[in-house]
């Protein structure tokens, strides 16, 4: 797929209970919400990840690799309002996104197993993705729930998210289940930390919250999500 990428800065934290009440009281005097936030400041994600059948993505990530990408369906507050297809790539220390709509109906039909629906030479991204269900048998693998508490910036396009009470839905593959009842899948009340920005990040959105206080990981929710569903000890994380 050709397409002319935005590349952005990503920077992953786990932090507990402690260390998110002080620099979210620290966000809140430098940084706007989201516009998109409900009356409590958060919003809830729910998003369904592809792999193929040699579990690229997953392996990838945990063999470390440096580029590669990996494919998902994503719904905002559990509607079918907004359905995006997602490719997220990474390219050194940089992340990049595209997307392509899809209404309820092409929804539906992808999961009833008929791929057609992406075979669109219109499309760039569904006709990627379509290729990659038709020769590489790219399949759903993993619900991924977590609820999100974001700030941004304009200057440095900077956004900072806090991702909580992060799930799996195990099995369940339909993430408009009304029935889905997904498990915890991050521990001890833990959650993670996200910074993106574009070309720079303000000095004083960069002291105040001292990230050099925090412990840099490279937490991937689709690999803790797919843990709880490993047949071998390699896919520990």
């Amino acid at each position: 797929m050709q397409q002319n990428l935005k590349f952005r800065h990503e920077l992953k934290f786990i932090i507990n209970q402690h260390q998110y009440f002080i620099i979210r009281q620290r966000l809140k005097n430098m940084m706007q919400q989201d516009a998109n936030v409900g009356d409590t400041g958060e919003y809830h994600i729910r998003s369904l990840y592809f792999d193929d059948v040699n579990n690229k993505a997953l392996h990838e990530k945990l063999g470390g690799v440096r580029d590669r990408s990996k494919y998902r369906i994503r719904i905002y507050n559990t509607q079918d309002k907004v359905i995006h297809f997602e490719k997220k790539i990474k390219f050194k220390d940089y992340i990049a996104k595209v997307k392509e709509p899809l209404t309820r109906a092409m929804y539906d039909q992808m999961m009833a197993g008929d791929y057609e629906v992406f075979n669109r030479p219109d499309k760039p991204l569904l006709m990627e993705i379509y290729n990659e269900m038709k020769y590489r048998l790219l399949r759903p693998k993993v619900i991924v729930d977590y609820v999100r508490e974001p700030y941004v910036y304009e200057n440095g396009n900077v956004r900072i998210t806090f991702d909580k009470d992060l799930r799996t839905g195990l099995h369940a593959l339909d993430i408009f289940d009304p029935n889905l009842d997904p498990v915890i899948a991050l521990e001890d009340n833990r959650m993670i930390l996200e910074v993106k920005f574009d070309e720079y990040m303000p000095a004083y959105i960069q002291t105040g919250l001292q990230l050099e206080g925090l412990h840099r990981t490279s937490a991937s929710k689709y690999v803790i999500c797919r843990k709880y569903l490993k047949f071998n000890t390699w896919e520990d994380f």
